[in-house]
């Protein structure tokens, strides 16, 4: 029987999607990215290599299957290209038919690359710790109804006055408010141009090419970015990113109806790490978090920059399986756990004397928790290359199940390694569940 399964994130994103879509795409005939934008990394190590995607799912490295960027998506041109290029020249992407990309999904163009960087600026203390690539402001025009779609990028006509409308506007709160240069039109245009060269072959009606899918009988992998708790809704605004990270957003940013779906599963880090600003109540201080910093490899795939890096948090991991519908859990980098001989599992919060078990909405609250520590006891063992769930020390089954417990949800599959084959898969979301 198909099915349509969603993957999303249950922390501060950086979970391990990337791996998780790539084993999953054995069993699936479509992955559809349904949200964010190139702010996003996905990091997979196979056989041939390290490939770290932005915006193309990393289904895309197995060779049969049709890989889509929905609607939902803020999509910058130049960077599509540069990855299909980089793929190409690996090996992968032989077949052109393999990607489609929504032409109702939205551009990112170079002035809002430009405002990102200098709202952020100007913002001083108070940042929120962008990447600067143009998401926010993309998402903003979006919104206000004054985006550009890819749709656009095939009538040279109507892009050359989309830009020449938007920049009277861009160009007065560049020139005016930030002091910066604006932008020509011919600039833009020639540029845009050239990418719709590129690109016309894989725009199309990805909503209706999904539908048509799902009543052959296809299964589908949707795939999200960041994670819950960077949802521009649901997440610890305003340290959050610009589009909706959670699981009903597979619906809206791919252009199925929401009964279509058929599974949620979430993916958790063993551990919890963050990237920019904002309140985090298990952050791991000094030497703690530097240690697991560097066992864990935590730097970010798009900017490079070093994760922070704590315990697991069960009270936010409860919320993000509440607020996505999750049934499963994967959970990754078990292995960065091995040498410790005392694991902490925050098991709820103290604040204003009380004790906290529901992740609060309000960032300045959350900023006040201290968190309430469970201590296991290690396993003082290599878990890599184990591939069964039996096989695992009895201490981290103990930990996992222990996980589970708090969360309210089973462990579905683990990661203990960065390697494709690092994986023991108790039950498989397409079959099993």
């Amino acid at each position: 029987m198909a099915k349509n399964v969603v993957i999303v994130g249950v922390q501060w994103g950086d979970e391990g999607k990337g791996k998780v879509v790539d084993i999953l795409s054995e069993h699936t005939d479509i992955v559809v990215r349904y949200q964010g934008g190139n702010n996003a990394g996905h990091t997979v190590i196979i056989d041939h290599g390290k490939f770290i995607l932005h915006l193309i799912p990393s289904g895309i490295l197995h060779g049969n299957k049709i890989c889509v960027i929905g609607n939902g998506t803020v999509l910058d041109p130049l960077v599509l290209i540069e990855e299909i290029d980089t793929l190409k020249k690996s090996g992968y992407l032989r077949d052109d038919s393999h990607l489609l990309i929504s032409n109702e999904a939205h551009l990112i163009m170079p002035y809002h690359k430009k405002l990102d960087l200098l709202k952020e600026r100007v913002k001083g203390n108070l940042k929120i710790g962008t990447t600067g690539r143009g998401i926010g402001p993309a998402y903003e025009d979006k919104v206000a109804r004054n985006g550009l779609r890819c749709k656009d990028l095939l009538n040279e006509e109507v892009l050359r006055q989309k830009i020449k409308t938007n920049l009277i506007e861009k160009n007065h709160i560049l020139k005016n408010i930030y002091h910066d240069h604006g932008f020509e039109v011919h600039e833009i245009y020639y540029k845009y141009t050239e990418y719709a060269e590129r690109l016309k072959s894989y725009i199309t009606d990805t909503s209706t090419f999904l539908n048509n899918a799902i009543d052959e009988g296809k299964n589908i992998l949707f795939e999200g970015a960041q994670g819950t708790l960077l949802d521009i809704d649901h997440g610890t605004y305003p340290y959050v990113t610009s589009s909706n990270a959670v699981a009903g957003e597979a619906a809206t940013g791919s252009g199925i109806g929401p009964t279509k779906i058929d599974t949620v599963v979430g993916i958790a880090k063993a551990y919890l790490t963050r990237v920019g600003e904002g309140p985090f109540p298990t952050e791991g201080m000094g030497e703690e978090g530097d240690r697991l910093r560097e066992q864990g490899g935590e730097f970010g795939a798009t900017t490079g920059r070093p994760r922070r890096c704590g315990w697991f948090d069960s009270v936010a991991a409860r919320y993000a399986v509440k607020v996505n519908g999750i049934e499963g859990l994967v959970l990754t980098k078990l292995d960065v756990l091995d040498e410790l001989d005392k694991i902490p599992i925050c098991t709820a919060y103290e604040y204003n004397g009380g004790r906290l078990e529901i992740f609060p909405s309000d960032n300045f609250i959350l900023g006040d928790c201290e968190p309430i520590y469970e201590f296991m006891d290690g396993w003082k063992t290599d878990t890599k290359g184990i591939t069964t769930f039996d096989e695992l020390p009895q201490n981290a089954k103990a930990y996992i199940g222990r996980i589970e417990e708090l969360v309210g949800v089973n462990v579905i599959m683990i990661s203990v390694g960065a390697s494709r084959k690092a994986a023991i898969m108790i039950k498989n979301p397409f079959i099993d569940m």
